[in-house]
């Protein structure tokens, strides 16, 4: 039960953060944050996978730079299902899944580490 409550309440935790940093990208509750972390979980896990197959000519040609935009895509596509999770704007839709990419990484790793999870580094 906790390795799937733990990785949404870290996407939710960044998407807070990503409320006060990328403009485009608004949280009204936190309610809201928790319910835009399993939209995004789901559409990542159902939708993303079949646009990225469809879409893989067209990022092969670009050089994979397509592939924001179908982070970016999935990432409007989660807020659209939310009510009070709202994206909007080039940054919001561009910058929006980085940055959530990013935080979410940094603090999963800071939450494992908390918790003993993650193996030790040897030299």
């Amino acid at each position: 039960m906790l390795g799937i409550l733990l990785p949404a309440l870290v996407t939710a935790l960044s998407l807070l953060v990503i409320d006060l940093v990328v403009p485009g990208v608004t949280l009204e509750t936190i309610p809201a944050a928790l319910l835009a972390a399993a939209s995004i979980g789901v559409v990542n896990a159902i939708i993303k996978p079949v646009i990225r197959l469809l879409s893989l000519p067209l990022t092969f040609v670009t050089f994979g730079l397509f592939a924001l935009v179908v982070n970016g895509f999935c990432f409007w596509l989660a807020s659209v299902l939310v009510p009070g999770f709202i994206v909007h704007g080039l940054l919001g839709f561009v910058l929006g899944p980085i940055a959530l990419s990013f935080l979410s990484t940094t603090f999963g790793h800071y939450v494992a580490e908390s918790r003993g999870t993650l193996p030790e580094a040897t030299d």
